[in-house]
């Protein structure tokens, strides 16, 4: 890849900033341009970046390419990874599968939902939490809302201890190992469904980037 700041989607180039043969200095309404085209391909024509929602974008897109400065200014730890809450339907999902093809260079994560780490749990038991204890990278999709584990009788909060060990792995790493997660549920629910422990371990673990409360449902 000669220029990293061009990439290329069905036949078209899109150019997400400036290449000075360094580094890439990004500008946002292109890279909003790219964003739009990327999400129609994956998710179908309806798919558009809403004018309200730019701000969260701007953050998360600061965040992937690494914009030190720009993450300064909105409290955002580079190293970190990110949990983005927000209502349902309001677009979390798509932007994190979308926002890793903005940084074609970086490795990718994988988008997992929590249901279905709960329902590996429930039929391989430990094995499963060791397996996400990984040095892979993941996007935990719909923290919170998943259904308890329980293998032969016992039961455990699955996605709890997947995050304790994502946490250990990410000290142990010194934070090469990312996590990101989404999630419906504000700070006091997810202390509710995991408890103090792993709540305080999840400050340590992401940068909360969060929707209005107010955003709107934009499967409807």
């Amino acid at each position: 890849m000669d220029n990293p700041s061009k990439i290329t989607e069905g036949g078209v180039e899109y150019a997400l900033g400036n290449f000075d043969g360094k580094s890439i200095l990004y500008d946002f309404p292109k890279i909003l341009i790219y964003l739009n085209a990327k999400g129609k391909l994956l998710f179908g024509d309806k798919f558009k970046i809403y004018d309200q929602d730019e701000a969260i974008v701007l953050k998360l897109c600061n965040y992937f390419v690494r914009d030190k400065e720009n993450c300064k200014k909105n409290g955002i730890d580079p190293e970190k990874g990110i949990l983005l809450s927000g209502p349902v339907g309001c677009g979390k999902t798509s932007l994190m599968k979308l926002l890793r093809h903005i940084v074609p260079l970086q490795r990718p994560y994988e988008m997992i939902p929590c249901r279905n780490v709960t329902f590996s749990f429930n039929h391989l038991g430990f094995k499963t939490v060791e397996e996400y204890g990984n040095t892979k990278f993941y996007c935990f999709d719909d923290l919170g809302v998943e259904p308890a584990g329980r293998f032969y009788g016992k039961d455990l909060n699955v996605m709890g201890e997947v995050l304790l060990s994502r946490y250990e792995l990410f000290v142990q790493t010194k934070g090469k190992v990312k996590t990101h997660a989404t999630t419906n549920l504000n700070a006091e629910e997810l202390e509710e469904r995991y408890g103090n422990r792993v709540r305080s371990r999840m400050r340590e673990l992401f940068n909360l980037v969060a929707f209005d409360k107010g955003a709107e449902d934009k499967r409807k």
